[in-house]
């Protein structure tokens, strides 16, 4: 599975991404809000790597590239729940936007899902406002729902109904800003 748009390439995992997807997981930078700490050995990153490729072409859950390297991961590790991360490098680009949006448009094409949604921690700033710019509304909160490392993180939960993305992507303004 491949999805191509304006800067990036989102395709299905494959074995040679773990160096790629090592610099991403093991960079505390990136990991500040995700949901393990830093990963310490490829091995973990090989294990995580894994359970993607164990779930198969069909789901949607991609690589990133961009230009032909590997930045990060975006889509939905688990339907209907989207997830991603980018390695710092390419923050602040677009890129995240770009790339989510792609995720979203090729599952709300391609299967029967009223609704997608999100957690996320509620000091990650910049994905609140990259949901929040989705057209993701929030939907509600909770305390101490992930231990990561030796911290508990709360949650906020977005949701995204397929009717507010069409809306969405009809409007002149959204359409610009898609790649």
């Amino acid at each position: 599975m491949e999805i191509v748009t304006a800067r990036l390439r989102l395709r299905s995992a494959r074995p040679e991404d773990l160096a790629a997807m090592h610099a991403v997981l093991s960079d505390p930078r990136a990991t500040r809000w995700w949901s393990t700490p830093p990963h310490a050995t490829r091995d973990q990153t090989a294990a995580w790597l894994d359970s993607m490729l164990a779930n198969g072409p069909d789901q949607p859950d991609f690589v990133v590239e961009r230009e032909g390297l590997v930045i990060g991961k975006a889509g939905f590790w688990r339907l209907p729940e989207v997830g991603y991360i980018l390695h710092p490098d390419h923050w602040g680009q677009g890129l995240a936007h770009e790339a989510v949006s792609a995720a979203v448009d090729h599952v709300l094409a391609t299967r029967p899902l009223d609704q997608l949604t999100a957690d996320v921690d509620p000091e990650n700033r910049a994905s609140i406002r990259l949901l929040e710019r989705l057209g993701f509304v929030r939907t509600g909160f909770a305390e101490r729902t992930l231990k990561v490392g030796d911290e508990w993180k709360d949650s906020l939960y977005y949701a995204l109904t397929r009717r507010d993305w069409r809306a969405r992507r009809d409007t002149s303004t959204f359409a610009g800003l898609r790649p």
